[in-house]
């Protein structure tokens, strides 16, 4: 599995230069709010993902002042190797992605190199925002997982992108729309069966996890909804044609697609209180860490940014100690207090790293 052994952060958010290096199993960060712990897990999620798990745009990631960031990690890989990943943003939105210092042709072929999940108190906008943000979950999940998932997607939205700039001009011919048609319907078949059968995946172990969690007291559930159950895009677009000239935009597709997070039959956004969402949030963040270790057969780092203000301490250290059971992967942990912290992860394990942020700075404990 790969494993985070050195990181350089240099001029992300309010780090100006750090460099840290890692335990192989659990790393655990503390200090003040707003001292820059969260500022390590993403520059983290960020060398996995290309982007950051909270800012949408680059510009909120550049150090006040700076016009540049850079990230660079040095990782333990599958088969004994090492390899060194880096990325450099700057203002203009360059983005430059290397491999041992062999830049990348396309930055999507990095997704999914270094699997990444992270659970962090921003996720409570899979339950209160629009279906956007749940697509952009499902999204980043699959992405990591099936490279043909990512550029059927990719694809996609390209062509929706220029299907919607013809319908808001009003140029465009029914042979043309024809043509379109056709080439997001073959094009959004697989990205619907893909999400169809994650989801009916992921529901079963969201499940498990909330009843350890909740300790039995509630159902969840996880609904797959898209304008595809209904059949194919191409014949959908076809008898919205009209609809579509009128709106000016597509109005069904795969863009559309929501997924509905249910507590005991009804919606978790209106019927369930903080701590069952919270709760809920938790488990499919948790499932989603158990679906790519089996799909890769490995497990993927674990990000967890202020994971005990969520929960109940006890049902927490229950959870860690289950992950810590099953083939032990890379941990990484922040919290404001390091003695609640230390007496939850010193139980599971000897070997483990303190770290304590000040300022954008890092000490190692």
């Amino acid at each position: 599995m790969p494993t985070l052994r050195k990181i350089v952060v240099q001029n992300f958010r309010n780090i100006q230069l750090q460099e840290l290096e890692f335990s192989p199993n659990v790393n655990c960060i503390s200090g003040n709010n707003g001292e820059g712990k969260t500022n390590l897990l993403d520059a983290i999620y960020y060398l996995s993902m290309t982007k950051s798990a909270f800012n949408s745009s680059d510009r909120f990631n550049f150090r006040y002042g700076q016009d540049s960031f850079s990230l660079s990690g040095l990782y333990s890989m599958p088969a004994g190797i090492e390899s060194r990943f880096s990325i450099k943003v700057d203002s203009g939105g360059d983005k430059i992605l290397k491999r041992d210092d062999k830049q990348y042709t396309k930055i999507s072929d990095h997704i999914g190199e270094l699997p990444v999940v992270m659970v962090s108190p921003q996720d409570i906008s899979l339950v209160s925002e629009s279906g956007d943000e749940r697509r952009r979950f499902v999204n980043s999940v699959l992405s990591q997982m099936d490279r043909e998932y990512l550029a059927a997607l990719q694809q996609y939205n390209r062509l929706l992108l220029q299907r919607n700039r013809l319908l808001k001009d009003g140029t465009a011919s029914e042979d043309l729309l024809e043509a379109f048609d056709l080439r997001m319907s073959a094009l959004a078949q697989p990205v619907y069966e893909r999400r169809k059968s994650f989801v009916q995946e992921l529901a079963d172990v969201v499940k498990d996890y909330y009843s350890i969690i909740s300790e039995g007291r509630e159902q969840v559930g996880i609904e797959y909804r898209s304008d595809l159950q209904g059949g194919s895009l191409d014949a959908l677009l076809r008898d919205r044609r009209d609809k579509d000239a009128a709106m000016r935009f597509t109005t069904a597709g795969i863009q559309r697609d929501d997924f509905f997070f249910s507590l005991d039959g009804y919606p978790i956004r209106k019927c369930g209180s903080q701590g069952q969402q919270k709760s809920f949030l938790v488990a499919l963040k948790f499932a989603q860490y158990e679906v790519m270790k089996q799909k890769y057969g490995f497990t993927p780092m674990l990000l967890l940014d202020d994971l005990f203000d969520k929960l109940d301490m006890g049902r927490i250290a229950n959870l860690l100690k289950m992950v810590a059971g099953q083939d032990f992967g890379q941990i990484f942990l922040s919290d404001s207090n390091k003695v609640r912290m230390s007496g939850i992860v010193d139980e599971i394990t000897r070997d483990r790293a303190y770290f304590e942020a000040e300022g954008g700075s890092f000490s190692v404990l």
